[in-house]
């Protein structure tokens, strides 16, 4: 029961948000990066920290969180995990590092999972980033840019990337 109240509360959040947001620096260029990343789709995050290299910027300038459904009993030495418990049956979000990262002024954030996920979908929603790009199949309300490849294929999504952020002059 508490789970359905949890999902219905985020998606409030969320729709909230949505129509809240503001696009009026969408087109400045992108200095700093961040990837919000659902740990069923991909775990390679060593790829994603190596993306400074063809954006031009420092590596500093590159944040990973990554989100998981239910941690498993082996401890994880990652320190920029979320998880379906750190939010309360409010949709609140209780984990001091999401928050912060959600809190960023990132020039882009990228979500990089496919379909649907309440949680992930409320977090992109309130983050602050000015620039937000996603795979076909999320929400396309959170997405300024939405990129139709599979998630699994990084190669493919950092040329697409590039490719769609010199048109619009980005990099």
């Amino acid at each position: 029961m508490f789970e359905k109240l949890k999902r219905r509360s985020l998606r409030k959040i969320t729709e909230r948000h949505v129509m809240s947001r503001d696009v009026s620096k969408v087109n400045d260029p992108v200095k700093t990066v961040g990837f919000l990343v659902d740990e069923k789709v991909f775990k390679e995050f060593e790829m994603l920290y190596n993306f400074y290299k063809d954006l031009d910027i420092a590596p500093k300038d590159v944040k990973v969180l990554s989100f998981i459904e239910v941690k498993k009993k082996l401890p994880s030495l990652r320190q920029n995990q979320v998880q379906c418990k750190d939010f309360n049956w409010k949709g609140e979000m209780h984990n001091q590092s999401a928050k912060e990262f959600i809190q960023k002024d990132f020039d882009m954030l990228v979500g990089y999972y496919q379909d649907k996920n309440a949680f992930l979908d409320t977090m992109i929603s309130q983050s602050n980033a000015k620039f937000k790009v996603g795979f076909v199949g999320a929400d396309e309300r959170l997405f300024d840019l939405l990129i139709a490849v599979d998630a699994k294929n990084v190669k493919l999504f950092k040329q697409e990337l590039i490719k769609y952020l010199k048109i619009l002059k980005k990099i």
